[in-house]
């Protein structure tokens, strides 16, 4: 790959990660779209690193709470708030892991990806994130997140392996629907990101690793460090725009490609 090529799918990962718009969706849109080379599973892998840095550095005194509480959650004594956390991320992960193992395993997920999937869920997961959005109270914080809501949340996010949904997107339509305020909706996708983000990273390292080469990993040191960089500022700014403005601005993005897409799938 070309050094501009790695540069370009750094950041276009990096902004899309955790914003609502699907970075699967634009990452298997660029080589069809622009006629680029496909980057690859390890570079897939790479700049699913470079991203997970940045949720990590950005909400780190979450992360470390969680990490505090994780042996006592694994032993089943759920007595403190930071063992509470890591049970809820658990419970967050878990649908996901188990549903993606089994499209991993079984093939099926590369059949869903097409122009024509992308663009349906593009517009369609949008107007749902609005929806939800719009209707949604705000009467619970990120504080009070319980195992139920926990459990909730992660099914929604199996949907996200749809190409085009967007993990970040559907986790926070499914905060929003279960009342949660924007900005802790938006920090409870975040902080769901990080066990998925090291799952599915472990499941597609096996291979990147069998036939890595130096090459190779100069090109997705590269990656992730772009990566890295494009993910902390989309997110840090994200975060402070959802203190005073909503998702709408994401969802007319979500829906004006959409309908771009299926024109393309369809005519």
């Amino acid at each position: 790959m070309s050094l501009f090529q790695l540069i370009l799918v750094a950041i276009i990962q990096g902004i899309t990660e955790f914003l609502p718009i699907s970075s699967s969706g634009h990452l298997i849109l660029l080589p069809g779209l622009t006629g680029l080379n496909d980057q690859g599973l390890a570079i897939d892998v790479a700049v699913h690193v470079g991203t997970l840095g940045a949720v990590v550095l950005y909400f780190w005194t979450d992360v470390k709470q969680a990490l505090i509480g994780l042996p006592a959650a694994l032993a089943g004594r759920i007595e403190t708030p930071q063992a509470k956390l890591a049970m809820c991320l658990i419970l967050a992960t878990i649908p996901t892991v188990l549903v993606g193992a089994i499209l991993f395993f079984n093939g099926l997920g590369q059949s869903l990806r097409s122009v024509a999937v992308i663009g349906w869920a593009m517009l369609g997961f949008g107007l749902l994130l609005y929806w939800m959005d719009q209707k949604g109270p705000q009467t619970k914080q990120a504080s009070g997140w319980s195992f139920r809501d926990a459990v909730i949340m992660g099914l929604w996010q199996v949907i996200a392996l749809i190409p085009g949904t967007s993990r970040s997107g559907i986790t926070i339509t499914g905060a929003r629907q279960l009342g949660y305020r924007r900005e802790d909706a938006a920090r409870l996708a975040m902080l769901m990101s990080i066990p998925t983000i090291l799952a599915s990273g472990a499941l597609l390292s096996v291979d990147v690793v069998r036939n890595a080469d130096a090459q190779l990993a100069r090109d997705g040191a590269i990656a992730a460090a772009f990566a890295f960089i494009a993910a902390l500022l989309a997110l840090s700014l994200m975060m402070r725009l959802l203190r005073s403005v909503s998702f709408t601005p994401y969802v007319i993005y979500r829906v004006v490609l959409g309908i771009i897409l299926l024109g393309i799938a369809y005519w």
